[in-house]
């Protein structure tokens, strides 16, 4: 069979076997336009009379049409995905002792995340500090996972030691980064057994009295 040049291709196929309908297809063919030529039209004004489809082979034609079925992907959707990393074993066991630690003063646990590995792993543990000091630890455009041992002294004397999850996210980190550890922070908060999550977009908001505030909540 003769190649042809793609579009041609499927009228010839069909005028190779179409019936000799010749008084109605000329009778088609020859009846005055009443819309603007479409692209298929055009395309019919390069045949010779011979070559030309009847309405039959017309219908089949659009039928015949290939159909595009690539699916497109969206980039909001597939920028909206989130990354759960895991949480590297040692610091599970680390998050284990220090929740049932015996001493009373403040201390805490800083976390980062390996972005090569995918991993939360331990980045520093602080004894007896003060969370104006610990403020003073973190990275100014970098989230971090802190668990903290806070002593708590209530208004009317009693004392406390909350353990509190602290997901420190602030303003102006890569969107990457940030979308990471928003995803594992639940993973983390289960792995560390904690009910006291708290979250800020600001790292001067980590004082003891912006603490205190998120601690009301669990009277």
């Amino acid at each position: 069979m003769e190649d042809k040049p793609h579009g041609q291709w499927e009228l010839s196929l069909h005028t190779a076997v179409r019936p000799c309908w010749r008084k109605e297809e000329e009778a088609v063919m020859h009846a005055p336009a009443v819309c603007p030529p479409s692209p298929c039209h055009l395309q019919e004004a390069l045949l010779t009379d011979s070559e030309k489809p009847s309405v039959c082979h017309k219908l089949f034609f659009f039928l015949a049409k290939p159909v595009n079925t690539k699916v497109e992907r969206d980039p909001w959707r597939m920028s909206s995905s989130l990354v759960v990393c895991e949480v590297d074993e040692s610091l599970k066991d680390k998050l284990r002792k220090f929740r049932f630690r015996k001493e009373t003063n403040n201390a805490a646990i800083l976390m980062k995340i390996d972005m090569e590995k995918q991993l939360v792993i331990l980045e520093e543990e602080y004894e007896d500090i003060s969370l104006d000091e610990l403020r003073d630890e973190l990275p100014e455009r970098q989230p971090r996972f802190i668990v903290y041992s806070y002593k708590y002294v209530h208004a009317d004397g009693r004392v406390s030691y909350p353990l509190c999850f602290i997901f420190s996210s602030p303003m102006g980190c890569k969107p990457e980064q940030q979308m990471m550890y928003a995803g594992s922070k639940n993973r983390l908060v289960q792995a560390a057994e904690l009910t006291k999550v708290f979250e800020t977009r600001n790292a001067d908001d980590l004082t003891e009295e912006w603490l205190k505030n998120q601690l009301a909540f669990f009277r």
